[in-house]
């Protein structure tokens, strides 16, 4: 036996199966050791794997309801906004429609966008739209009064076009289509957006043709009023010398020359007076 435990064979097999059963035990230790804790762990999970799979299904249905609810709240206010708008563009529409001045709208393209039942029957349009201001104007000038040498109603309403002026307000010699000349008074202003852009420019036109007739004919009166005075004062200052000659006069034939010279002028003065009274119904009639 000491002779066996002398043998270095031997004693090298005994060491490796020492350290063999060693790792065996370890191996065995470890093996238990990883079975508990995946036990361990499936315990763990299957505690908490119900409230895991619910939580998530209830946040999921109360976003879901969020949702639906902010969707039809949107809907209605986009209803909402919508009848406003159409209220709203129903309403511009009527005032637009009823006004007695004309109002021309060209976009911020120079084009017409927009026309008025007064601005077609001023202009002699029935249809504007789509037309540029030359096109609508064609060569109509500003009176000579209120600019100095010949500047078109064109060139006042592209000025206002490309911001050169924010308002224009002018008087203009217009031509209708038909060959009908107009006065017109026309206000030419640009049309700003909320955010202050430029979204076109609008002219609100009145017909003044008729008031400038008037006025002609009043200053005419006038003139002829002022010539009537005259003659008036001339034809009694003769009437009243003619009176006085006759009242000293003591022949018979120089009286009766002074009579009818008297009678000459009466007559006159009548004829002249019968003309001025017949022209003023006819200045009327032309007003009306």
């Amino acid at each position: 036996m000491v002779n066996a435990l002398a043998n270095p064979v031997v004693l090298r097999c005994a060491v490796v199966l020492f350290f063999a059963g060693g790792l065996f035990l370890l191996a065995i230790w470890t093996i238990r050791a990883v079975k508990k804790s995946i036990a361990e762990e499936a315990n763990l999970n299957a505690d908490v794997a119900p409230s895991l799979e619910n939580l998530p299904l209830h946040l999921y249905n109360t976003v879901i309801q969020q949702l639906k609810q902010q969707k039809h709240e949107l809907q209605v206010q986009n209803q909402a906004e919508q009848r406003r708008l159409r209220t709203t563009e129903n309403f511009s529409q009527a005032v637009l429609s009823n006004l007695s001045s004309g109002v021309l709208v060209f976009g911020a393209n120079g084009l017409v966008k927009q026309a008025n039942p007064a601005a077609k029957k001023i202009l002699g349009f029935n249809s504007p739209f789509g037309m540029n201001p030359a096109d609508i104007f064609r060569g109509a000038q500003v009176c000579q009064d209120q600019r100095a040498g010949d500047v078109q109603v064109t060139e006042e309403v592209e000025a206002v076009l490309r911001g050169g002026s924010k308002n224009r307000q002018i008087e203009a010699d217009y031509k209708t289509p038909e060959g009908k000349r107009m006065r017109l008074s026309m206000t030419i202003s640009q049309v700003p957006s909320v955010e202050g852009d430029m979204l076109g420019v609008a002219c609100l036109m009145a017909d003044r043709t008729e008031f400038e007739q008037i006025q002609n004919q009043q200053r005419l009166q006038g003139e002829i009023s002022a010539e009537m005075a005259l003659e008036l004062r001339t034809s009694l200052a003769t009437i009243t010398g003619y009176a006085q000659q006759l009242g000293r006069g003591h022949n018979g034939e120089q009286v009766s020359r002074l009579a009818a010279d008297i009678a000459s002028e009466a007559e006159r003065l009548e004829r002249r007076i019968g003309g001025f009274l017949a022209s003023k119904p006819a200045a009327a009639g032309a007003r009306s």
